[in-house]
């Protein structure tokens, strides 16, 4: 489990792109900027492993000798309840991405579970996703895949991904954990994510429903969000005015009640951010302790 609060960007950033070095050495360039998390972002692709087993474990080893904690992203085309025939390519699609968070060592593997059905009510859906996660985590364990399947809360209304409908998941699924993504459970209450207490909520929700050390120990995504009236459209810097949530009410959250999240930034500047919101926290952190 983590032993602090961690930050890092979702996938490669800029500034590591334009050294041409191979991913597998990106927790090196992680560690000299003081940044200790990283979501490896497979989110493209198909049903085999698009990484090569040797590169994934350098990967791996590297995050581990650099101290940064590694979690990975599969694909945005897992749909778990749509057609049998897409449930199945789904599946697949899972089990590839777990088998190399497996070679990676990975911590966790995050996903969207899916789009609402036509045809089905919003709780028949949530039975079926239950029914077929619960067969994958049984592929998973047949290979000793040991990582765990974080089911995301999603930004679009038309997608399952309630805080409620996740935190029911994970309540129904062994080797299971939420997701938060502040943005998108922001862009999904229209803005209504505006105070401290709305912020504590969610965590204490968590607590009471999954226990102390799922809340105390999130995986969570961050960013500021752009929404319609379908959810979320496009996530935005932290330093951009005009759009939220507000990190600073969750910092002040994770520093009240001792958290230890992995915050992984998703904004444009991914690992720009991710060193700001840490540095927002540590101040919070800092001033805490010297007030004791």
């Amino acid at each position: 489990m983590p032993d602090r609060p961690r930050f890092g960007p979702a996938g490669i950033p800029q500034g590591f792109k334009e050294t041409k070095s191979p991913t597998y050495n990106l927790p090196c360039y992680l560690q000299k900027q003081r940044l200790d998390a990283l979501e490896y972002e497979a989110v493209r692709w198909g049903q085999k492993p698009q990484v090569n087993q040797e590169a994934a474990e350098k990967l791996g080893k590297n995050a581990r000798d650099h101290d940064v904690w590694l979690t990975f992203h599969a694909s945005y085309y897992v749909n778990l309840v749509g057609s049998q025939k897409i449930i199945e390519a789904s599946k697949r699609r899972l089990i590839a991405a777990a088998t190399a968070a497996k070679w990676m060592k990975a911590h966790t593997i995050t996903f969207h579970p899916g789009y609402y059905s036509q045809k089905r009510s919003h709780r028949a859906d949530l039975v079926t996703v239950i029914k077929v996660l619960r067969q994958i985590v049984e592929m998973m364990q047949s290979t000793n895949i040991k990582a765990t399947l974080g089911l995301e809360t999603s930004g679009r209304l038309a997608q399952l991904g309630t805080l409620e409908e996740i935190i029911t998941i994970c309540e129904s699924v062994e080797q299971t954990e939420p997701v938060v993504d502040w943005a998108h459970l922001y862009a999904r209450r229209r803005g209504n994510l505006t105070t401290h207490d709305d912020f504590r909520q969610i965590v204490e929700k968590i607590e009471e429903r999954l226990g102390s050390k799922t809340a105390r120990d999130l995986h969570c995504h961050f960013s500021l969000v752009e929404y319609t009236f379908r959810g979320e459209k496009r996530h935005h810097s932290l330093m951009t005015p005009g759009y939220g949530p507000r990190f600073d009410l969750l910092a002040d959250i994770i520093v009240a009640f001792d958290l230890k999240p992995t915050i992984i930034s998703e904004t444009p500047l991914l690992d720009i951010d991710a060193k700001r919101m840490q540095e927002i926290v540590y101040e919070k952190l800092k001033a805490k302790s010297v007030l004791r």
